[in-house]
């Protein structure tokens, strides 16, 4: 009887052993499971920001930057067992590229073109706000230091500040073009305010802040002469009305 006892508290330690194992062994699968699907979404979100860079003013730099960041998620996937031939081959391709590199500057190669439409425009919008937060992620893991990261924000930061000013830009020109001087002038407004914000003005900005300027000086007169035509038009039209109230009546 004894012993019978002593088999079944050895066979229900066995179970718990066995089953706190096996759980064990699926939280460590789950868990590899998470961090695979975090290097994919990792690779594939930095792939299509890559991808987006090709029309846009981005130096080579940051584009080696996006690789690394695509090589950390690779090699951390092939850390938990996914090494497969295509993954091995991505990694020995971006390798080679990163020893190829002998050197990148911060000069864009593009040539900075507003999209289209506003669907486009949005889109890029979209992709520069990313490529930022990308490099903020990279500093805080501290694979960039501060001076790349501060030269790199600065680029994006004045092509965010560009295609927000030039979207106003085609906006109040459109507006123009089409009579509409009041929405004109408050596109206009905006840009300028825009571009006199910055504490580091360059080139472009004081550039286009002088067309600006001088586009708003010129809906400025033109509605001033509009206004000046209507008040004189409605007071013609209010004397007309008094010479027709006081005028002698006529006998029929």
């Amino acid at each position: 009887m004894f012993t019978i006892i002593i088999l079944i508290v050895v066979l229900l330690i066995a179970a718990f052993v066995i089953n706190a194992f096996q759980q064990h062994r699926a939280r460590q699968e789950q868990e590899k499971r998470n961090e695979l699907s975090k290097y994919r979404n990792l690779i594939d979100e930095t792939e299509n920001v890559i991808s987006a860079c090709a029309s846009m003013p981005v130096s080579p730099r940051l584009i080696q930057i996006l690789n690394d960041r695509v090589l950390t998620g690779l090699k951390g996937m092939a850390e938990l067992g996914a090494a497969n031939s295509d993954i091995k081959k991505r990694i020995s391709e971006a390798e080679q590229q990163k020893n190829g590199t002998m050197s990148l500057d911060n000069s864009p190669t593009n040539e900075f073109v507003l999209p289209d439409n506003d669907k486009l425009i949005i889109q890029y919008i979209q992709a520069v706000k990313k490529l930022r937060i990308l490099l903020r992620s990279e500093l805080s893991k501290g694979r960039l230091n501060n001076k790349t990261f501060a030269e790199e924000d600065k680029i994006l930061e004045r092509l965010q500040l560009k295609v927000n000013v030039e979207t106003l830009v085609k906006r109040g020109r459109t507006a123009m073009q089409s009579g509409m001087l009041g929405s004109a002038r408050q596109y206009f407004e905006k840009a300028i305010k825009a571009l006199e914000a910055q504490s580091q003005p360059d080139e472009y900005m004081a550039s286009r802040l002088a067309s600006l300027k001088e586009w708003l000086s010129s809906i400025q007169d033109d509605l001033k002469n509009a206004n000046a035509e209507d008040r004189a038009r409605r007071k013609e039209e209010e004397r007309d009305e008094l010479d027709e109230l006081f005028a002698p009546k006529k006998k029929w």
